[in-house]
């Protein structure tokens, strides 16, 4: 699927007729710093498996990944190149927009922040687009993609991330809805500009931040 394609199915209609409705909308707004759980979302203990119904499969051997556009240095890694970057340990919780959230996911992977020390970006530099190998796409801020818990996942609770997680390597953002994190990642583009990916173009908001219940574009 080509990046700047949204293809009519069943899944992209249903959930372009949520965000008509609103659905889900509570119309509260809280603050991590006095709320854990953000408006309108219920805890589960499982990880339910949410995506646009490929799940592709991906050779470590032939996994890649590319870091560019308004950066210094662009970079590509390899899953050996990948694998020799510092890795650290992070401890969240993450929050899906069709309501559940989970508490306490231990992850292991590359921060973040790591990488962009290694790209450099530009003065102008001020939003990502996601890539992933199912032709998902999803942008959002730098200053969030850069945040301190942000990272390139390889591991979950201590174990690699299996296919249906987005194994190899997915992306977490834990303070943002999970669409946000894309899986199968192997694309970062740097933009001076916004530009809406998969689920923003159907009718998603463009940050996506569940304390401020933003599950929908305001358009």
């Amino acid at each position: 699927m080509a990046e700047d394609q949204s293809p009519e199915t069943k899944l992209t209609a249903t959930k372009r007729k949520w965000a008509d409705e609103g659905r889900f909308l509570t119309g509260r707004i809280s603050r991590p710093e006095f709320d854990r759980l953000p408006p309108g979302q219920h805890l589960v203990k499982n990880w339910p498996v949410l995506d646009l119904g490929q799940h592709p499969i991906i050779d470590p051997l032939s996994w890649s990944l590319a870091i560019g556009g308004l950066v210094e240095t662009p970079q590509r890694f390899d899953w050996t190149a990948f694998q020799a970057l510092p890795t650290s340990r992070t401890l969240s919780d993450i929050h899906c927009v069709t309501t559940w959230s989970r508490y306490d996911n231990h992850w292991q992977g590359v921060l973040t922040r790591d990488l962009l020390d290694l790209v450099h970006p530009l003065p102008e530099a001020a939003f990502v687009m996601l890539k992933s190998y199912d032709g998902y796409t999803t942008n959002l801020p730098l200053a969030d993609f850069a945040s301190e818990d942000a990272l390139l996942a390889t591991h979950w609770e201590g174990e690699p991330l299996t296919r249906e997680h987005g194994g190899p390597v997915r992306l977490i953002v834990p303070h943002l809805y999970l669409w946000k994190s894309a899986k199968w990642i192997t694309g970062i583009e740097i933009l001076g500009a916004d530009r809406a990916g998969f689920w923003e173009k159907n009718g998603y908001h463009m940050l996506g931040d569940p304390w401020r219940e933003q599950r929908y574009s305001d358009d």
